[in-house]
């Protein structure tokens, strides 16, 4: 079975990169480090700080086998070929949301970097999913559990 395919900008490959890089070269010197200072306290059986150790030396494996099948399997986005006639993966859209007057500011990105803090919505979110391929004008309609939201879309840019 083909591995689905990981939408990143450049901005998020590089991100993934880096800390795949960190996690390699930094916290893995420092997480054998605390294991071995924890083997030098004796028996390991009722160690604690070893098994703390050796759990976090397990999660920092986890994290790096999964930032590398995201490497694997990322479908980069080109920022030059983001159209801003229709919403598009990559692209940042200004909303207005039609109940509130409120307006909002997205990038659309793909899940494996969506960060709403940061303004970044998934194109695979309920609102990125409703917006993808609309025109500025638009009116659409999202359907999320509290009822349904309308925005228009105002703005298209890179």
């Amino acid at each position: 079975m083909a591995e689905k395919q990981i939408i990143l900008t450049l901005e998020g490959l590089k991100k993934t990169e880096q800390k795949l890089d960190y996690l390699k070269s930094v916290r893995r010197r420092e997480v054998a480090e605390r294991i071995k200072q924890a083997i030098e306290f004796g028996d390991i059986s009722e160690n604690s700080e070893y098994e703390d150790a050796k759990n976090e030396q397990a999660f920092i494996e986890g994290e790096i086998l999964t930032l590398e099948k995201t490497l694997r399997n990322a479908q980069v986005i080109d920022e030059g070929e983001i159209s801003t006639d229709v919403v598009a993966v990559g692209a940042t859209v200004r909303l207005k949301d039609l109940e509130f007057s409120d307006e909002l500011e997205y990038t659309i990105v793909g899940s494996a970097e969506a960060d709403p803090t940061e303004s970044k919505i998934s194109n695979e979110s309920p609102v990125g999913a409703a917006i993808l391929g609309q025109k500025v004008g638009s009116i659409v309609e999202v359907n999320v559990p509290a009822g349904i939201l309308k925005y228009e879309i105002l703005d298209i840019k890179r």
